[in-house]
């Protein structure tokens, strides 16, 4: 009995010997596909091709800022060019065809002139109203002395400016004046 004693031991010995060596041969194996993984994933992205990634990127970003770059210069011209038009050649023109020029330019210029003092007119009653409004908000237990008047006319009153019609009227009797 002894004997079968001992050799039940040293089988159970075997065994847990056994099943001792299959876990540290599971946990090398994990260790190792976890180590090959990680070497995997820091192998595709080495300095180098992080380098050459770089100076890629680089080179496209360079690449597409300079066509931006032309395509709003090209803009830039055709703006330009479709605003002022072309310049009329009057070196060998007759002096009816220079008059016929000037008076076109002249006309271009009084109508852009007349815009120009349109918007001015607009931005200072734009201001104006801005200015009023943030008076308004501050001063809220003051009354308003210029409640009755509206917006523009204060803006005729205090900025001089004659409403947009009476000076358009104007303009044009004036230009009928020099006609004559």
């Amino acid at each position: 009995m002894a004997d079968d004693e001992r050799k039940r031991l040293e089988d159970e010995k075997k065994r847990k010997q056994a099943e001792t060596d299959r876990k540290r041969a599971e946990v090398r194996a994990r260790l190792e596909e976890a180590s090959k993984a990680k070497k995997a994933k820091k192998g595709f992205m080495t300095p180098d091709r992080k380098k050459k990634l770089r100076l890629l990127l680089r080179k496209k970003a360079a690449e597409e800022l300079k066509k931006e770059q032309e395509r709003k210069a090209a803009e830039r011209r055709r703006i330009i060019e479709e605003r002022c038009g072309k310049p009329k050649n009057v070196d060998d023109a007759s002096e009816e065809t220079v008059k016929r020029v000037l008076r076109e330019y002249h006309n271009r210029i009084i109508a852009l002139e007349d815009q120009k003092f349109d918007f001015e007119y607009i931005v200072k009653k734009k201001d104006y109203e801005v200015l009023a409004r943030k008076n308004n908000n501050n001063n809220k237990k003051k009354t308003n002395q210029c409640c009755n008047e509206n917006v523009t006319q204060m803006c005729e009153r205090l900025l001089g400016y004659a409403s947009l019609s009476r000076r358009r009227t104007a303009s044009a009797t004036f230009g009928k004046e020099l006609e004559k």
